[in-house]
């Protein structure tokens, strides 16, 4: 079985918040509805085994706003990117050192160590498996999150049994 762990809800936002050096809203919601007409940036986390033990997934909004405001982009370069439905290669590199940063949500102790070792934009096609984990119904929490001076995005994590 995993010994992995879900962060409260109260850690993704205080990591959120230090990390992009802004005001971030996180509420938690029901399961995110994920499906080929909206756009999905994912984040395989593996354990020291290289087994695969969490997936974060996030909607194109949220990865053009968190993206954006780390990389200190203006607000409508990051709306574009939503209003467009495609991710600039910026964004998404920056998105992915958020998720990078997000290894440490999990990494408590008594629980495997985690590391991100892949990520994929929205133009990119994952794995069956990354798909099928992420739309799995137990083990994960799902938000919304407000990035202040930007917007509302989708973020999700999912524990891989």
């Amino acid at each position: 079985m995993n010994d992995v762990k879900l962060p409260q809800p109260m850690q993704v936002r205080d990591m959120l918040c230090d990390l992009l050096g802004r005001d971030v809203l996180v509420q938690v919601r029901d399961p995110i509805q994920l499906s080929p007409q909206n756009p999905t940036y994912y984040g395989v986390y593996v354990d020291d085994r290289v087994r695969t033990s969490m997936v974060v997934f996030a909607d194109l909004a949220m990865a053009a706003y968190g993206g954006a405001a780390i990389g200190l982009v203006p607000p409508g370069g990051a709306q574009d990117a939503v209003d467009e439905n495609a991710l600039p290669p910026m964004l998404a590199d920056n998105f992915s050192e958020i998720l990078n940063v997000m290894a440490a949500l999990f990494n408590v102790e008594g629980a495997p160590h985690l590391r991100l070792y892949q990520t994929y934009a929205p133009a990119d096609t994952p794995p069956a498996d990354v798909i099928s984990a992420a739309k799995a119904l137990g083990g994960r929490l799902d938000f919304e999150v407000k990035v202040h001076g930007y917007g509302l995005g989708l973020l999700g994590m999912v524990m891989v049994f």
